[in-house]
C-alpha cells in the first residue's frame, strides 16, 4: 500500500514553494511506486484575492521597509499563542478537514510554519474522520529562526545545517526530534552534479547571470552596468513580464533576457557567478550548484 504524504507551503516568500517542490519532486524520483504525493497551498485555495494581497504586502515589507518587517518578525518571535491566533482562520481550517478527510495523510510536511497550529486540532476534533498522521516541518530559514517554525507539535523538525539544529536545540526543542538534512533543492541540481564548468579564458567567456527579485526599481542600472563588462550575461526577471522593456533598453542587445523558468539549475551550472537577492532558496541552490554568488539587495 502506498503511503501517502501530504505537502503544505504558503507563497510568502519562493522558499517554500521551492521547498516543497523539491521534496515532491525528489519523492517522485525515488519513491514513485511506493508513495502518493499531494501538494497543496491552503491559503491561496482559502483566501484567494484576499491571500494575495497580503501575500504582496508581505513581500513589499520585506523588500521596502525592512525596518518595519523587523519589527514585526520579532514581534511574531514572541508569540507564545500560535494555536489561539490560527483558531480564528476558520476558511483555512474548513479546507485543510476536508483535505485531511478526504486524502486521509500518513505524513504531513510543512515549509510554512502555520499548518501545524491546526493539524492537532483538526484531529483531536475529528477523529471519526481524521485518522492521526506523522507530522514534519522543514524550516526553510537558516540559522535565525523564528518562533514561528518551532512553537508546533511536530514530529520531526529538518532543518539545513548543523547550525541551525543548535538554535533548535537551544530554545529547548527535543533533539531526537531535529535532523539534518540540508535544504530541498530541486532533483534535478543531481543530474548536473559533477558536470564541469569551464572556467573562461577570457572576460567575454565569463557567464554571468543576474536574478531580479522583488524589489526591481535599481534593477536597469545594474544591468546597464553590467552589460558595459563585456562578459555573457543572462538577466531572469522571473514573472515581472513589465520590467521586460526596461531590462531590453538597459541591456542594449548585451543580454539574454529570460522569464520565469524551470531550467534553473542548469543555468546555474552553466553560469560562473550569479548576482541576487540572499533569499535562502536561492542561497541554497546556489550551493547545490557550485556557483558562486554577489548578494544584491
Amino acid at each position: 500500500m502506498k503511503k501517502r504524504i501530504l505537502i503544505l507551503t504558503a507563497s510568502f516568500g519562493e522558499g517554500h514553494n521551492a521547498a516543497a517542490k523539491g521534496i515532491r519532486d525528489g519523492l517522485n524520483r525515488v519513491a514513485l511506486e511506493r508513495t502518493e504525493v499531494e501538494l497543496r497551498d491552503l491559503f491561496a485555495e482559502a483566501y484567494g484575492p484576499i491571500n494575495e494581497l497580503v501575500r504582496r504586502s508581505y513581500l513589499g515589507l520585506v523588500n521596502f521597509a525592512p525596518r518595519a518587517w523587523g519589527s514585526v518578525y520579532r514581534w511574531l518571535d514572541r508569540k507564545n499563542d500560535f494555536d489561539k491566533e490560527f483558531e480564528r482562520f476558520f476558511r483555512l481550517k474548513d479546507h485543510f478537514t476536508a483535505l485531511l478527510d478526504r486524502f486521509q495523510p500518513d505524513v504531513v510536511i510543512c515549509t510554512f510554519p502555520a499548518y501545524l497550529n491546526l493539524l492537532r486540532e483538526i484531529e483531536g476534533a475529528n477523529g471519526d474522520r481524521v485518522r492521526p498522521s506523522k507530522s514534519v516541518v522543514v524550516v526553510t530559514h537558516s540559522i535565525t529562526i523564528n518562533a514561528a517554525w518551532y512553537r508546533c507539535a511536530a514530529d520531526y523538525f529538518l532543518v539545513a545545517n548543523e547550525q541551525s539544529a543548535s538554535v533548535l536545540r537551544a530554545v529547548g526543542v527535543a533533539p531526537e526530534k531535529i535532523k539534518v538534512f540540508g535544504f530541498p533543492v530541486s532533483p534535478k541540481f543531481a543530474e548536473f552534479a559533477g558536470s564541469n564548468r569551464v572556467l573562461p579564458s577570457n572576460n567575454c567567456d565569463r557567464r554571468v547571470l543576474y536574478m531580479i527579485h522583488a524589489a526591481t526599481g535599481r534593477a536597469p542600472d545594474v544591468v546597464r552596468r553590467l552589460a558595459t563588462l563585456g562578459v555573457d550575461l543572462t538577466v531572469t526577471i522571473g514573472r515581472a513580464d513589465k520590467l521586460r522593456p526596461a531590462i531590453e533598453a538597459a541591456a542594449d542587445g548585451a543580454a539574454k533576457i529570460v522569464g520565469w523558468t524551470d531550467e534553473l539549475p542548469r543555468m546555474l551550472f552553466e553560469s560562473h557567478l550569479l548576482i541576487g537577492k540572499a533569499g535562502g532558496a536561492t542561497v541554497q541552490e546556489t550551493i547545490a550548484a557550485g556557483c558562486p554568488m554577489i548578494i544584491n539587495q
